[in-house]
């Protein structure tokens, strides 16, 4: 950043900013309205089972999913990864319908009403998906990536340990639908502004600085690839399953993520914050499996931490646990920000961005958060935990297995 201000460089400087924003406030959106507010809006303000709020986030998380594939395969076939103006107007249309959807969430009163207005929800984070991820060829270079991906982490996770207070749907309502209509007039100057800024912007994926992904030198496999979404999709689904039980715990949310001691709360911000910029020199510096082992052992030792002190029956928490997940949480989110447009070209951007970002994030979180409300009611939090502890090793235990295979030429930085 420093080396563009001082080349003045201003366009691209814009242009990392942009993608930054945008993202960091798309990941808020998601991460608290989506994911913690709608599960709140569905058990206590609609009164649905626990079984049928399970179903419905499984409906919104496959719904997401195959909209987001459909439309990035018709992204890809159009040839609107090259098209950052295109794009750019595709995002101001999924603010304004977040937006739209946001402000009515108020007035559901019915699991009817409920399921439609999920049908709208997934449609407008489908089509999210692969637009929003594809603008990291139009607006960051290669080089930079990790770092992008550091600071759309720290702002997001900064802003949802720190500054939500109270975590119910009323919360993450009010706040949500100010962050998107603060964005949406800056989004549509952008989207339909004609400036010599935006044309340089539009043309940066010409450059190989920005259209030849990291991971692409020499070409990627196809089984490689997929081998990178099955591991993320491990990542999240163990992430979900473990955080939405802990959720429902007052002790561990009491003395954290829900402590009325702001300093608490803020240490918690400032970790992921840490977190983040680890991440971000880990990313720059070594090889995915290395990072992939990283997150993944660091999630088991979390869990082993909560099944442990679970088992002693402590009545107070440990302020140690909490950093650690927030650590775990950061380090794979910068990854997730990352590794899709390394691993893609501005041509093949937006389907493989919908196949990573949708089946991995979107399917795993809805549909791991969908199993744990639905074990909520039969499992005890010890059984729970154990459960998670025991996935999160396996998979540990799976990927350093895989780390002693040959590796690709292609993996490495």
């Amino acid at each position: 950043m420093f080396a563009l201000l001082k080349s003045r460089n201003i366009p691209s400087l814009f242009g990392i900013s942009l993608f930054v924003g945008m993202m960091a406030a798309g990941y808020y959106y998601n991460l608290t309205f989506v994911q913690l507010g709608l599960e709140d809006l569905g058990t206590r303000l609609l009164r649905l089972s626990a079984t049928a709020v399970a179903r419905d986030m499984a409906l919104l998380a496959l719904l997401t999913c195959v909209i987001a594939l459909a439309f990035g395969r018709w992204m890809t076939r159009q040839g609107w990864g090259r098209r950052f103006r295109r794009k750019m107007q595709l995002s101001f249309g999924v603010i304004v319908l977040q937006s739209a959807l946001t402000f009515m969430s108020a007035w559901l009163n019915s699991e009817t009403a409920f399921l439609l207005w999920l049908a709208g929800v997934s449609f407008a984070l489908g089509v999210g998906v692969p637009v929003m991820f594809s603008l990291t060829t139009d607006l960051v270079p290669v080089r930079w990536r990790g770092w992008a991906a550091t600071l759309v982490t720290a702002l997001a996770y900064f802003a949802a340990a720190a500054f939500s207070g109270e975590w119910r749907f009323e919360t993450f309502r009010q706040i949500s639908l100010l962050l998107l209509l603060a964005g949406l007039p800056a989004i549509g100057l952008l989207a339909f502004l004609r400036h010599p800024w935006l044309d340089a912007l539009a043309a940066q994926h010409l450059r190989p600085e920005f259209a030849i992904g990291r991971f692409t030198r020499g070409g990627v496999a196809r089984k490689q690839f997929f081998g990178f979404i099955i591991a993320m999709f491990g990542i999240y689904f163990v992430d979900s399953l473990g955080f939405l039980r802990l959720l429902k715990t007052p002790l561990y949310m009491q003395s954290a993520w829900q402590s009325p001691d702001f300093d608490i709360r803020l240490f918690i911000a400032a970790t992921h914050v840490v977190g983040a910029m680890a991440a971000g020199a880990l990313y720059t510096s070594l090889r995915l499996r290395p990072l992939f082992l990283w997150v993944v052992g660091i999630f088991a030792l979390t869990h082993l931490q909560y099944s442990f002190h679970i088992r002693v029956e402590a009545e107070s928490g440990v302020l140690s646990m909490p950093m650690l997940y927030a650590l775990a949480v950061s380090l794979y989110t910068v990854l997730n920000f990352a590794i899709w447009a390394d691993l893609s070209t501005p041509d093949t951007i937006p389907f493989n961005a919908a196949l990573g970002v949708a089946l991995s994030g979107w399917m795993a979180t809805f549909l791991s958060t969908g199993l744990a409300i639905a074990w909520s009611g039969h499992l005890s939090l010890e059984r729970h935990i154990q459960v998670v502890d025991s996935l999160a090793m396996l998979f540990f235990l799976a990927l350093l297995v895989f780390a002693f295979l040959p590796s690709r030429k292609t993996e490495a930085a």
